[in-house]
């Protein structure tokens, strides 16, 4: 049992090596000719029979149905962990629990998700068709199987709600389940990681696996940490690991935490004394004024650089005797102006950061929810400290790296959920050998996507969503508005508070019963505005009378650099066949127009198009920002993994271990 333990614990697979060159355009080909000739018709089919079969489970008694899921768990913990046959014919038994534990039935198209899940494809299921209830199904099969199951969710207040909301199910099939999440201590940590089935976020899991990994320190293999057991006086770390290990994860929203989330690797670090570091981000600061855009420096929004020009390097030559020790080396001088510049001109508050408690706390990108815990790297965060005037803090050392790429494909049984998967199916099939299985919906979606309405300023777009917001308030159709920052959001409620239009907010400051607010947006007259999907995963229901209005309305002040954010916003409206409309205010001077299209062909477009033909115009530019900007983030994910792959190179010499 020792043995088990220790080999689970810290022991797990090599990471599968990507293919290169011609053999990774092969791979494509062969994973768009897989999916071709995917099994979904099939499944579904079988997905009915399951269905089928659980209704003629309701004359059992609950003692005998849970004779049955004990005796089911028995055989696949026993010999049926590969056992697809056998994993659908207990669905029907779970299909059949869920209902008693938590008087929800599960559709046709649910069991088809889960099915989907154990044969380890990813499911691509529309927003509001009940992902949280699909992936319990399969998790019940996989945590029958007595190895590591986790459930990766987009935040901490996800993972706890549908930890305790399905604790009936679990507990009705045997299973303990439990979270983890950010607030935690690693004594609570440790007592969840040992549940049957754990909630948690790719942030939290990957964090304590890197923190299980240092505090194994060399001894990383089980074996050799087995061997050191025996040796008398010899320190051991397994009381001090929290996790289990990894075997099994299924992954909501999988494009979130899978590709949008995946841009960055996740660093575990700790505070270093560096007082030179801090004289000289002082410096910087104060010679920042002294240097003008487009004459002492230029800024590259697409890749949001800062390059000196040679009129810069002289005014840095001439300060140089300012800065302390290393810093007096022109590239050092570079590298700390720089920085300083970058936060000045590419970091802006509510919309990349926040004042919290004196302090500057990141505001996630994907979520737009705060990371008090999290702090940029190389000085950047002591820079934008030094701007905004609050204490500088001390730089931080770099204990432990790793990609979110890497790690998932250290699972030897990964799957995922998401409402927007197509878009990137290409990416799912090269990175993870994961192949998208579309889930059909429950019932047709009939949501109205309004055309864009495209404008040439900013001002121009707030006054016109002012008006359509006011439109609709008089018809009492509730309304949800998307916002990219919460400068943005603030700057709206405002407006709409000078319109005398009662409004609800939701950002990285004003998180407080998010949830709450989220979930009654579909009343009548209610008007909710949300940062980066804000209380994702909280199902919005029409209040009484909504439906015979047209439904939730959403509108999006902007477009994302992603069509699939987009599409994650609409999803919030028309869900399980009720009624709903989408629609998009967009400008010219938005951010990613300035950011991802050029210049001159900008200006091109405000010269040559009247108004009359600005949507067209419009709608061109904003379809070739967009694919310019996911080629870029692809190109970031694929520096990382090249990243992941030198450092293996260079660290060869230690062994694969490290």
């Amino acid at each position: 049992m020792k043995i088990c333990q220790e080999y689970f614990q810290a022991g797990m697979q090599k990471s599968p090596e990507l293919y290169q060159g011609l053999d990774s355009v092969m791979n494509a080909i062969v994973g768009k000719v897989l999916q071709y000739k995917s099994p979904s018709g099939k499944i579904y089919k079988q997905a009915v029979a399951i269905h089928q079969h659980a209704k003629t489970l309701q004359t059992l008694s609950t003692k005998a149905l849970q004779e049955q899921l004990h005796t089911l768990k028995e055989k696949i913990r026993c010999q049926g962990r590969n056992d697809l046959k056998l994993h659908a014919y207990a669905l029907a038994y779970i299909a059949e629990s869920a209902y008693r534990s938590l008087g929800l039935r599960p559709f046709p198209v649910q069991i088809m998700g889960s099915l989907v899940l154990l044969h380890g494809f990813l499911a691509e299921m529309a927003t509001g068709e009940g992902k949280t209830l699909t992936a319990a199904l399969a998790s019940v099969i996989s945590g029958w199987k007595g190895l590591p199951c986790h459930i990766i969710t987009v935040n901490d207040y996800l993972a706890k709600r549908d930890a305790i909301e399905l604790a009936a199910l679990y507990s009705f099939c045997g299973l303990s389940t439990g979270h983890v999440i950010g607030s935690m201590s690693p004594d609570e940590r440790r007592m969840n990681y040992v549940k049957d089935v754990v909630y948690t976020t790719s942030k939290e899991i990957l964090a304590d696996f890197l923190r299980d990994r240092l505090k194994a320190g060399n001894c990383h293999h089980p074996g050799i940490r087995l061997i050191h057991s025996f040796v008398p006086f010899d320190e051991d770390h397994s009381d001090q690991m929290v996790m289990r290990g990894l075997h099994t994860a299924i992954v909501d929203e999988a494009d979130s935490v899978l590709i949008d989330e995946a841009v960055t690797p996740l660093i575990i670090s700790r505070p270093m004394k560096n007082e030179p570091l801090k004289q000289a981000i002082e410096i910087a600061h104060t010679l920042s004024p002294n240097f003008l855009p487009d004459i002492h420096y230029k800024v590259i929004d697409l890749y949001r650089e800062i390059r000196i020009t040679e009129k810069g390097k002289t005014v840095l030559q001439n300060a140089a005797n300012q800065f302390p020790g290393i810093w007096r080396g022109l590239s050092r001088q570079e590298e700390i102006i720089k920085l300083m510049l970058q936060a000045h001109a590419l970091f802006h508050r509510d919309k990349h950061y926040v004042i919290q408690d004196n302090k500057v706390v990141i505001v996630d990108e994907f979520t737009g929810r705060l990371m008090p815990s999290r702090s940029w790297s190389h000085g950047l965060h002591q820079a934008v400290e030094a701007k905004e005037g609050v204490e500088i803090t001390d730089p931080m050392e770099t204990l432990a790296r790793l990609s979110f790429q890497r790690f998932f494909r250290l699972f030897p049984q990964l799957s995922g959920m998401t409402g927007t998967g197509s878009e990137a199916r290409g990416e799912f099939w090269q990175i993870y050998r994961l192949g998208v299985l579309r889930i059909p919906t429950n019932r047709p979606c009939i949501r109205k996507q309004l055309p864009d309405r495209v404008f040439t300023t900013k001002a121009q777009k707030i006054d016109a969503i002012v008006r359509e917001i006011e439109t609709l308030y008089q018809t009492g159709r509730p309304i949800l508005i998307g916002t990219r920052n919460v400068a943005a959001s603030e700057e709206l409620s405002l407006r709409l508070n000078q319109s005398g239009l009662d409004c609800q907010i939701i950002n990285a400051v004003r998180h407080e019963a998010e949830a709450k607010i989220v979930a009654d947006a579909g009343r009548k007259e209610r008007i909710t505005i949300a940062t980066n999907m804000a209380g994702r995963g909280t199902d919005i229901k029409l209040g009484p009378g909504v439906e015979d209005l047209g439904g939730l309305h959403v509108l999006a002040t902007e477009r994302h650099e992603s069509g699939r954010i987009d599409r994650q916003l609409f999803g919030r409206c028309a869900r399980q066949g009720n009624p709903g409309s989408a629609q998009a205010f967009i400008s010219l001077e938005d951010e990613l127009i300035h950011r991802y299209v050029p210049q001159s062909i900008q200006k091109c477009i405000r010269m040559l198009y009247p108004k009359k033909n600005l949507h067209l115009s419009g709608k061109m530019l904003y379809a070739y920002a967009q694919k310019k900007a996911e080629k870029l983030s692809y190109y970031q994910r694929k520096a990382v993994l090249r990243s992941d792959k030198w450092l293996t190179q260079a660290l060869s010499f230690a062994g694969e271990e490290t």
